[in-house]
């Protein structure tokens, strides 16, 4: 039978995932030295062929989040990530890291196994964008949703009117 001494509070945390910031392409020797270490780590990545200038065309690893990584640990172990010399940070608030639930971890291995994961740049409603594809390319406007399609709304200031098309999510990026 176990006593309340028996159990310490160590013992009863449980590890999560928290997200550290590396230095620019630093991703993979920090996985390297962390999991040398005994830290279970994710790194997603994804493949792309590069076309090399003496014609060579390899296929090479990317992360899927540059500059990213994935640990799992306890929460009173994230100080010691930044011992590493490529880690510039643990992701979280003034207050301290933040989890990332399992469950978002689980999605992104799932999706990798799938072969269907590529970079994209983070998009919100109401942003800014401009059509980077298609008869549209080189306008500028606001994203926004209707239904379950994206549209872009293109505005003239000068009469202050607008009009919205719908578009491709991957045919458009950030506008600053």
């Amino acid at each position: 039978m176990l006593r309340p001494t028996d159990v310490t509070p160590e013992s009863t945390i449980q590890t999560q995932w928290y997200a550290l910031q590396t230095l620019p392409r630093h991703e993979k020797r920090v996985r390297e030295r962390l999991q040398y270490n005994g830290v279970n780590c994710f790194l997603p990545v994804y493949s792309k062929v590069k076309r090399w200038k003496n014609g060579c065309t390899p296929r090479i690893e990317f992360p899927l989040f540059p500059t990213y990584i994935f640990v799992e640990l306890r929460m009173r172990e994230c100080s010691r990530m930044l011992l590493d010399p490529g880690v510039t940070r643990v992701i979280g608030t003034g207050r301290g890291p933040v989890a990332i639930p399992a469950a978002e971890i689980q999605t992104l291995r799932h999706a990798i196994l799938a072969g269907s994961l590529q970079p994209h740049d983070y998009l919100t409603v109401g942003q800014r964008i401009r059509v980077k594809k298609g008869p549209l390319a080189g306008l500028i406007g606001i994203l926004v949703r209707k239904n379950s399609d994206f549209r872009v709304v293109l505005t003239l200031d000068l009469i202050r009117q607008g009009a919205s098309v719908e578009v491709a999510f991957d045919d458009v990026e950030p506008w600053a």
